[in-house]
């Protein structure tokens, strides 16, 4: 097995692997349209045969936070080193970006804990709460364990989260010409 960047053309496969997961809330239900639009979050792990084997995605928030979602893998490929490959690619990636902390929400926290994450609160990532929570089904039953890899976030860029003067960033910013 081997893990790339998704294409376009692995839409159909991503779409039909996550739906047949989200009827009973497994995962996030997402729609052909949404994973289109966001297929560049994407990485697939397929056979040496360059069969589908699964996906995973890595949302970027900003430099303080990403989000590792709708990771996956097909019924056959479990056991084989297929997710663990999965995440590794999306650490990997999240690293790449120089992002400062890897969140997810999940009910099998053992996997995770073997790629160092902790347990987290989850109102400490209001990012991931006000992305997606607010639409999921189990939204006030939630049984999803918050998970972060890296220090929780001080700041967030969606919602209302109000942060304090000091732990603002004050950018530097550069003159050119005159």
């Amino acid at each position: 097995m081997h893990s790339r960047k998704a294409r376009l053309p692995d839409a159909t496969n991503i779409f039909d692997l996550i739906s047949s997961l989200s009827h009973d809330g497994t995962l996030l239900r997402r729609t052909y349209a949404e994973i289109c639009e966001n297929i560049r979050d994407f990485t697939v792990v397929e056979s040496e045969a360059g069969v589908f084997m699964g996906c995973g995605a890595l949302h970027l928030y900003g430099p303080h936070l990403s989000e590792v979602r709708s990771i996956v893998v097909r019924p056959e490929a479990k056991g084989k080193g297929a997710g663990g490959m999965l995440l590794r690619a999306l650490l990997a990636e999240a690293e790449e970006q120089s992002v400062a902390a890897v969140c997810l929400f999940t009910r099998i926290p053992d996997f995770f804990f073997h790629h160092g994450f902790r347990m987290a609160d989850r109102t400490a990532m209001p990012d991931k709460i006000y992305k997606d929570c607010q639409n999921c089904p189990r939204l006030y039953a939630c049984d999803e364990i918050a998970m972060v890899r890296g220090p929780l976030p001080k700041v967030a860029v969606l919602g209302t989260y109000k942060l304090q003067q000091p732990e603002l960033v004050q950018l530097e910013t550069t003159r050119t010409g005159t």
